[in-house]
This record gives C-alpha cells, sequence and structure tokens, in this order.
C-alpha cells in the first residue's frame, strides 16, 4: 500500500497477520512503529521508508528471524539502532536505516549480517569509531556509512571485504592515513571527502580513477594522480649513512619481526575465511555479487556434468542445471567443448560481450571458470542465472521434458505473453545495438537463445557470436563492423551475411523480425511446408490483412467477442514483422521504433457489466493495458472467483463494496491506477485474501477495516 496518504500510527492489530510475508508501507505519511511488529515472525520484507515515524525503533523487530530486507529509511526515528536488529543474521539483501536522527555508535553486533549485501546509515548522528566486526559481513558490496560524525581511523579490518564495489565514508570526523588497502580492493566508488584524513594518497587500484574518487575537504593529503590536484608529499633523503652501524642492526631485526608478523597473521587470516565459509550456513546474497567457483565445485553441482543434468548443447557447448552447494543457488552452467574448432573464441567472444552489460533482458551471467579438469585438460565454463521455464523454442514447439525423463504436457503461451515475450527482446536488442558504451550486435537471434524466468520475463542468452563495435570507429554510424559475417543459424541469419555482406545490427533485426513471425505464427522459418520461394516472410505477408487470423498459431487461446481487436492487434504486430524482415537493410524498422509499436498493442476502453455474467470465472487477469472508468459493481456476482490482477491500467473511482460477496478470493491486486476514496472495510470479511496490493493510487488516508489472519502480504505502499 505504498504511495499512498495514509496517515497516523501503524495500527498494532497488524502484529496479529502472523503469516505475513511482505509488509511495504513506503511513501504514506505514518507516524508510529508499534512494537507488535515483532509479533511477524513470518516476514521476509518490511518497508516503511519515506514516513513520518518518529520515536525509536522496537527492538522487538529482533524477534522476524526470517527477515530478509529492512527498510526504514528518510523518516523521523532517534535513539540508538537496536543491538536485536544487528543480530539478525537472516538480514541479506538490504539494511536501509539512512536519513534519519539515529544516534549512538554503529553496533559492533553489525558482524553478525555475514551475508548482508546493501547497508545505508547515511544521514544520521552516529559517532564512535567504524566497529572492526563489519570485517564479517563478507558480502558487503555496498557501504554507505556518511554524513555522521564516525571518528578515528579507518580501520583495517575493513580490507577483507573483498567484494566491496562501493564505499562512502565522507562527511565524518575520521583521522589518519589513508589505507593503502584500499587500492587493493575491486571499487567501483570511494568517497572520503570531508572528514580529517593526513599524509599520502595512494595510486593504485581505485585511486587511479580520478572520477571514481573523492578526497576533497581533508587538507592535509598530499599525492595521489593528478587529476586530483593535491601538493605534492614531502621528500626524504635517506640517512642510512648517518646511521650507527648498531642501530641498522635494531632497525634490521624490527624489519624482519614485522614482516614475519604480517605473514602469520595473513596466514591466520587465510585459514580463518576458509573455516568460516564452511561453518556459514546462512545463504549469502549473490544478487550483485560475481561468485569465484573451481572445476570441482561445478563438477559436484552438475552431479558430475551427468546426463540427467544436461538442459541444453549447440555447437560449442552443453548446458547443465546444477546447484552450488556453498551459496544454495540453482544455475546454469554452460561447458565449452574446446575440441570444437571455434569454441575458444566463442567464450572470449561471450565474456568480452557480457563484461560490461548489465539489462533486465539479458542473461545474467554469475561466474566464468578456467582450469584444468582431473585428467589435465583445459576446461572453460559460465555459469548464469537459471531459467525454470527453458528457452522459449520449447513453448512454441511443445518440446521439452520433465526432471523424471518423461515429455512435458503441451504449454500454450497466451497473446499478451507473446507480446510481453516480443517486448523484452526488443527492449535488449535496443540496449545492445544504442545503450552500451560499445555497439553489440547479437549475431544468433533465435527462440532457443531467449530463455524465460519464473514470472516469464525473456532474457537474451548465448552471445558465443556476438561482435562488439568500438564507438570510436568511424563504422558505427553505419551500424557495421569491419569483421566478415558471421555464422549465425539458418533461417534467422540476415540475407546479406550469406553475400559476404558486414555485420551490422541490422542483421540483429532481421532475426529479431523473424522470430516475431514465429512467436505469433508457430512457424519456424524451416518449417517443411517452406520450400521453392516461400518463405515465412511472404507467407505472413500474402494473408495481411484480410487473412491473418488464418495464420495465428491456432494455440493462442482467442476469446469469441475479443476477435475484431484481436485480428487489428495481429495485423499490427505481423506488419512489424515484416518490416524487420526486408531482404534490403537499408528497408529495415529501427529497434527503437519496433519497441514504441509493440507497446501500442493493448486493451482499452472500460470494462463491460456483462463480465458479471461469466459466474465460472475464477481468475481475471487484465493486468498492463489501457482499461479506464470504473471498476464494474457486477464483479461481486463472480462466487468462484480467486484471482483479479488489475494492476498497471487506468481505473478510476473507488473499489466496488461487493467484491467482498467473492468469498474464495485469494488475489486483489489494483496497483498503479487512478483510483480514489476510502479503502472499503468489506474487504475485511475475505477470508481467504492472501494477498492485499492497492499501491501507487489516490487513496484517502483511512485504514479502518479489520486485517485479516490470512494475510501473507500486503501493499499499501510501492
Amino acid at each position: 500500500m505504498a504511495t499512498n496518504n495514509l496517515a497516523g500510527p501503524i495500527p498494532s492489530s497488524i502484529g496479529r497477520l502472523h503469516k505475513l510475508q511482505s509488509l511495504l508501507l513506503d511513501q504514506n505519511k505514518f507516524t508510529e512503529l508499534p512494537s507488535s511488529l515483532g509479533n511477524l515472525t513470518s516476514l521476509i520484507t518490511l518497508n516503511l521508508g519515506e514516513n513520518n515515524i518518529h520515536g525509536s525503533i522496537p527492538p522487538s523487530l529482533g524477534n522476524c528471524h526470517s527477515l530478509l530486507e529492512l527498510a526504514l529509511y528518510k523518516n523521523n526515528l532517534n535513539g540508538s539502532i537496536p543491538t536485536e536488529i544487528m543480530s539478525l543474521s537472516s538480514i541479506s539483501t538490504f539494511l536501509l536505516l539512512d536519513h534519519n536522527a539515529l544516534s549512538g555508535s554503529l553496533p559492533s553486533q553489525v558482524g553478525s549480517l555475514k551475508n548482508l549485501g546493501y547497508m545505508d546509515v547515511s544521514y544520521n548522528k552516529l559517532s564512535g569509531p567504524i566497529p572492526n566486526t563489519l570485517s564479517n559481513c563478507l558480502s558487503l558490496e555496498w557501504l554507505y556509512l556518511e554524513a555522521n560524525s564516525f571518528e578515528g581511523e579507518i580501520p583495517q579490518s575493513l580490507r577483507m571485504l573483498r567484494g566491496l564495489r562501493e564505499l562512502d565514508l565522507s562527511h565524518n570526523n575520521l583521522s589518519g592515513k589513508v589505507p593503502s588497502y584500499l587500492g587493493e580492493l575491486q571499487l567501483d566508488m570511494l568517497n572520503l571527502s570531508f572528514n580529517r584524513l593526513h599524509g599520502e594518497v595512494p595510486i593504485q587500484g581505485v585511486f587511479q580513477n580520478g572520477s571514481a574518487i573523492s578526497v576533497v575537504g581533508n587538507n592535509d593529503l598530499c599525492g595521489g594522480i593528478a587529476k586530483l590536484d593535491l601538493p605534492p608529499c614531502p621528500s626524504s633523503k635517506s640517512s642510512n649513512n648517518k646511521l650507527s652501524h648498531k642501530m641498522k642492526v635494531i632497525l634490521l631485526v624490527v624489519g624482519l619481526v614485522i614482516f614475519l608478523s604480517l605473514f602469520v597473521s595473513f596466514f591466520i587470516f587465510l585459514q580463518r575465511r576458509h573455516v568460516s565459509k564452511k561453518k556459514s550456513s546462512s545463504t549469502p546474497s549473490i544478487k550483485h555479487q560475481f561468485l569465484r567457483v573451481s572445476y570441482v565445485e561445478l563438477l559436484k553441482a552438475t552431479n558430475g556434468f551427468s546426463e540427467a543434468n544436461l538442459i541444453g548443447f549447440g555447437s560449442y557447448a552443453s548446458v547443465y542445471k546444477g546447484i552450488l552447494d556453498h551459496v544454495q543457488m540453482v544455475v546454469a552452467v554452460k561447458v565449452l567443448n574446446l575440441q570444437t574448432r571455434g569454441a575458444s573464441k566463442s567464450f572470449i567472444s561471450e565474456c568480452k560481450a557480457l563484461r560490461a552489460i548489465r539489462h533486465r533482458n539479458l542473461l545474467k551471467i554469475l561466474s566464468v571458470c578456467s582450469s584444468v579438469d582431473f585428467h589435465g585438460n583445459e576446461f572453460k565454463a559460465l555459469v548464469y542465472e537459471f531459467m525454470a521455464n527453458g528457452n522459449l523454442g520449447n513453448w512454441l514447439h511443445h518440446v521439452g521434458v520433465r526432471d523424471q525423463g518423461q515429455p512435458e504436457e503441451p504449454r500454450n503461451l497466451k497473446l499478451i505473453q507473446r507480446l510481453d515475450i516480443s517486448t523484452d527482446i526488443a527492449s535488449a536488442l535496443d540496449y545492445l545495438h544504442c545503450g552500451c558504451e560499445s555497439t553489440i550486435i547479437h549475431g544468433d537471434l533465435k527462440p532457443s537463445n531467449v530463455l524465460l524466468d519464473d514470472e516469464m520475463t525473456a532474457h537474451i542468452g548465448d552471445f558465443g557470436l556476438a561482435k562488439i563495435i568500438s564507438t570510436v570507429s568511424s563504422d558505427v554510424a553505419q551500424g557495421q563492423s569491419n569483421s566478415v559475417a558471421i555464422r549465425g543459424t539458418v533461417g534467422y541469419v540476415a540475407p546479406e551475411y550469406g553475400m559476404g555482406e558486414m555485420v551490422s545490427t541490422l542483421g540483429d533485426v532481421y532475426s529479431f523480425g523473424i522470430l516475431l513471425l514465429e512467436i505469433f505464427t508457430g512457424k519456424g522459418p524451416t518449417d517443411a511446408m517452406f520450400k521453392d520461394h516461400l518463405n515465412l516472410h511472404n507467407f505472413v505477408k500474402n494473408a495481411l490483412p484480410n487473412r491473418v487470423m488464418e495464420i495465428v498459431d491456432p494455440c493462442i487461446p482467442l476469446e469469441h467477442n475479443t476477435r475484431s481487436w484481436i485480428k487489428d492487434c495481429m495485423v499490427s504486430i505481423m506488419r512489424i514483422g515484416i518490416a524487420c524482415s526486408m531482404a534490403s537493410p537499408t528497408n529495415r524498422m529501427e529497434m527503437g521504433s519496433v519497441i514504441s509499436e509493440l507497446h501500442s498493442q493493448g486493451l482499452v476502453g472500460s470494462l463491460s457489466p456483462h463480465l458479471g455474467n461469466l459466474s465460472f470465472l475464477k481468475s481475471i487477469d487484465l493486468q498492463n493495458n489501457s482499461f479506464h472508468s470504473q471498476i464494474p459493481q457486477e464483479m461481486g456476482c463472480l462466487f468462484q472467483l480467486q484471482t483479479i490482477e488489475f494492476s498497471n491500467n487506468w481505473f478510476g473511482g473507488g473499489i466496488p463494496n461487493n467484491p467482498s460477496c467473492c468469498s474464495r478470493l485469494e488475489w486483489l491486486n489494483l496497483i498503479d491506477n487512478n483510483l480514489t476514496g476510502n479503502i472499503p472495510a468489506e474487504l475485511g470479511s475475505l477470508s481467504r485474501l492472501g494477498t492485499l496490493a492497492l499501491s501507487i493510487n489516490k487513496y484517502h488516508p483511512s485504514f479502518h477495516w479489520k486485517p485479516l489472519t490470512s494475510f501473507r502480504t500486503l501493499f499499501i505502499g510501492m
């Protein structure tokens, strides 16, 4: 229920929602936190950010032992940070306490958060030294301590945070020298500005990048790279010749002792770290972490690369499903067949293409392994996120097997799912072509290289044939590479490549056009019906516009009373596919235009009151459309309804009172509409309702209905 105008104290009765797993009340006007929040022992996510909450943080939150995410940022909280919260080792995704008035020290119990990836306690009134126990938070990648009153030296123990990517210690009272070990960490950002640091600024690692570091406001610093514009450090001339023989001996002995002590300490540190990893029973936060895996770990994860774990194979590699024990994560392991000519080049191309790209519709790489197997043979593998719903080709052509080796039951993609998948693919290609520092050409777009996660979001994978065009190249204006034509897959590869033309982004556009036609016709470009001069492009073109419904995939479930709209939608989509798969590259659409056209497809208008006649309905899913006007009162006649999914529309007016008649309702999602008025008290009678999502609307700040103990997820905020 985020992003509304709900005000006043959060009712203490919320503590009766013992099954609640997610509570999102951010961006409202709540004023008090009840101690009864500690009764929500099943809570996984708690977000109360951007309210007017005052007082102290209830120590009772320490009872929420399932909590993974805690956000209390941008409130008026005061007092100290409860040690009970810092002892919650379950918190792993983020801990956001910034922009409050919290005081006292940062509790030493922070070392219990061994799996935490993101911590922000900035803009408070915290003081004292930075605790050495922070070094136990080995999963930390983002640490923000700025705008407090921390004092003392930057602890040497922070050198153990090898996964740290961003560190902000600015606007504190820190003193001493800038630790040289900070240059050994793989930091993307380091802010030490406005402290009391002195001495020489290192020049290795992150200190070599003037745009990644800030040390301004420390008046006694010197040295560093020229971009920092610091004064040179005073040179100290050697005076060894003035030292007595006795002093030389003393210095030599002291130096040897220090060296041996450091060596022993480093050895003990490695041993303890190894033991601590083995003892750790919690799942580390790996959402943003680049995993380090060995050949032995991958061998174990895939049961010895067994055939039972094989989920795909291609010209250069085989892909296995695996479980990494040390993080308890299901992954996909792509093992290169290095005996195949071109496999090593494919491995290098994929690594180069993936190392600097981040997009929700691109398959995320988690790790790379380059080693040797037990026979001494070279071994190379890439570890990816596992996509629970397999590849698009299996869904379009009903190919696949269950884990037990039995054929899967046919699975059909709905029309809106196919449209969403097409938009996802187009968005990823547009990012590769226009959103990266260098233009990236995928080169092998086809259904088997489009992976679907558990929410049916599409991710493009397999960059083994990808080409990168430098932005400084004069060819970029033409979207071309000076490389020879790449090898793709028959039917999807652009025809100009077969004539020796140079690689270009328009080659990917052609592949997308063919893929788009395949998604909505169910026919691949190498289907047996295509021969002589008939191909998928001409097959669709000849059917437009009057016979378009004859070529639509018969597996798409269509309602009879929507066929008029469906026909118009299909004509528009097929024309996009035709325009992208033109034989001449100069006649093809750009991906930006494709995205705009695809986004324009969607259901519009008001929801008919005749919907109430469909008494057999158990689920209504109309999300991501452009419906407006009010939700009809006749919805209350659908007594068998279990799910209402109306998010991301333009519904206005109030929530009807009579959906409370839908006694079997378990899921109600009205996020991101223009709904107004009060939240109906009648919703309190829905004894089976487990998820209520009302975020991003315009409700009045009243909340009088009695919460239900059946709730598992409650969204009143963003």
